[in-house]
């Protein structure tokens, strides 16, 4: 009798222990690589993005989110909750020599996964690490129970085995829990299989009791562009109206959206974007099949996205599943190759796996409308991300929501989502404190953020500190801080520092309270970034 009496209280405890997993909600967090604010449907474009448009629909969107400009130090700061210095990641995934700029997350800063792995979650990710080479910080050594993807910043779509840059070959390590994968060229597409990786695991997954945690960080649309024929085909011809009209369409859209209000400010044209009917007919054509393959890219990651969503709803978990997608930077001014060089070394049109082109500053001045600059600047369109906050039971329909967030907020948000501790230790160390602020009032409520303190940034030596309204900034190696009303010139075209002279001091000083907090150079010369000592001698 007694045994029977502690069966029973035994199974009466293991299914309440069930249950009370099972209402853990589940996490996505869908990130991908080098897109602008406008490249999607639901922020202004005309690429064809219906899975994540509905998601936008269903959901929030943001106006104002933020990041850290750039691949790897954006990346620190999803994964850690930490500002990139903080972090380890200052500079890049290079050493320079110093705690802030080592290049790979240091043990100070606890990952996503390590915590909600404590807390019982079922940790996934598939996709681009950048946050450390070395294999003792690779994913699985830093909490994802499942790993597939590229350990570096990029990778051929279609070959595994090297980037060819800058006249080098260099090695590109693509691998699943720990191990190398080394398929065939040409048989597969690196966007497919980030995808089918992340169901894969969610299918294996759902064998357990667990909620889950995925990390879904495609390389997409980050150079080489590359892509499938069959979605280059349904942008041929469109881009046919250079990007002086494109931009003009994709302002006009944002404004009907509701995404830009009707008094602010839109940046002025960059300097060095030539005016479309001046170029000749084969440079058009070059630049045409550029943003052509660019769409298609972005069009192939969204039929991903899609794929998941009805993985969600054929598992039973989409009523459970609280889906976050944003942007690691804004759109690039890097021009990593040129058409004459396909054609002297006969690598294939753009968008096939011979080719290495990359969207350039043209296109790119599209993509991160309405805003200035570039991926690696720290003006708006440098570091302005669209953001997606998707949950059935939680979020209402079609909001879109004010509200100066960032990186830093993602991690509590989701810590207090899953109901998850953040350690004060973790294997020994003492653990940062998170600086972000929970977004489960404002994504819920939506409440006001009480930030208590500025938004900062430094990267390369270019500065930036968000407070309000204003926003200070500068770009190196000029140095010259300059201040911008937000509210009204999201567009930075008027800088009103000289008129604000008290304004910019109370801003500098806290930047520079901040600086000391979190071991930042503050003169970007000191910094050698070809040197594995990282301090010029001279």
């Amino acid at each position: 009798m007694k045994k029977t009496i502690l069966s029973l209280l035994l199974i009466s405890f293991f299914m309440l222990n069930t249950r009370a997993q099972q209402k853990k909600p589940n996490i996505i967090l869908i990130v991908v690589d080098d897109m602008g604010y406008s490249d999607l449907g639901s922020y202004g474009s005309e690429i064809h993005t219906p899975n994540l448009d509905l998601l936008a629909s269903q959901g929030l969107r943001l106006k104002e989110f933020y990041n850290n400009a750039i691949c790897a130090p954006t990346r620190a700061s999803i994964l850690t909750g930490q500002d990139q210095h903080k972090a380890g990641i200052g500079y890049f995934d290079v050493n320079l020599g110093l705690p802030a700029y080592q290049g790979y997350l240091n043990r100070e800063s606890v990952t996503l996964a390590e915590v909600l792995k404590q807390d019982g979650y079922s940790t996934l990710m598939s996709g681009k690490w950048h946050v450390g080479n070395d294999s003792i910080g690779w994913p699985n050594q830093r909490g994802f129970d499942k790993f597939f993807g590229i350990i570096g910043g990029a990778a051929n779509y279609f070959n595994a085995n090297y980037m060819p840059l800058g006249g080098r070959k260099y090695p590109v390590i693509i691998e699943e829990n720990n191990k190398r994968w080394h398929p065939k060229d040409d048989s597969y597409y690196m966007t497919d299989e980030i995808g089918n990786h992340a169901i894969e695991y969610l299918k294996e997954q759902n064998k357990t009791k667990k909620p889950f945690f995925l990390y879904l960080a495609f390389n997409a649309p980050h150079w080489p562009l590359q892509a499938l024929p069959e979605d280059i085909a349904k942008y041929k011809g469109r881009y046919d109206i250079g990007w002086d009209s494109l931009r003009k369409e994709r302002l006009e859209k944002q404004l009907k959206l509701g995404i830009r209000e009707p008094g602010q400010t839109i940046a002025k044209r960059d300097p060095d974007v030539p005016n479309w009917d001046n170029l000749t007919y084969d440079e058009q054509q070059l630049w045409k099949a550029k943003m052509e393959v660019y769409a298609a890219m972005v069009d192939r990651m969204d039929q991903n996205v899609g794929k998941l969503i009805q993985e969600l709803k054929e598992l039973h978990k989409d009523d459970n599943t609280m889906i976050v997608f944003i942007s690691d930077n804004g759109a690039p001014a890097e021009d990593v190759a040129h058409g004459k060089e396909h054609a002297a070394r006969n690598l294939g049109p753009v968008g096939t796996s011979g080719s290495f082109e990359s969207q350039g500053k043209n296109w790119s001045f599209v993509s991160n409308s309405p805003f200035r600059s570039f991926k690696g600047g720290l003006y708006e369109g440098g570091m302005s991300a669209p953001l997606i906050a998707w949950y059935p039971s939680k979020i209402k329909a079609n909001t879109i929501a004010n509200g100066s967030t960032h990186l830093i907020d993602l991690a509590p948000t989701f810590y207090e989502l899953a109901g998850a501790k953040y350690p004060a230790t973790f294997n020994g160390k003492k653990i940062n404190p998170l600086p972000g602020k929970s977004l489960t009032g404002l994504f819920f409520n939506g409440e006001a953020i009480n930030r208590g303190e500025p938004l900062f940034w430094e990267l390369w030596g270019n500065r930036a500190i968000h407070e309000g309204k204003w926003k200070l900034v500068s770009a190196f190696p000029k140095n010259q801080w300059e201040l911008y009303d937000l509210e009204k010139d999201r567009g930075e075209t008027n800088n009103i520092a000289a008129e604000n002279p008290e304004i910019v001091k109370k801003l500098s000083l806290e930047y520079l309270n901040w600086v000391q907090r979190n071991n930042v150079v503050l003169d970007f010369n000191l910094i050698n970034p070809g040197s594995s000592v990282g301090i010029k001698m001279n």
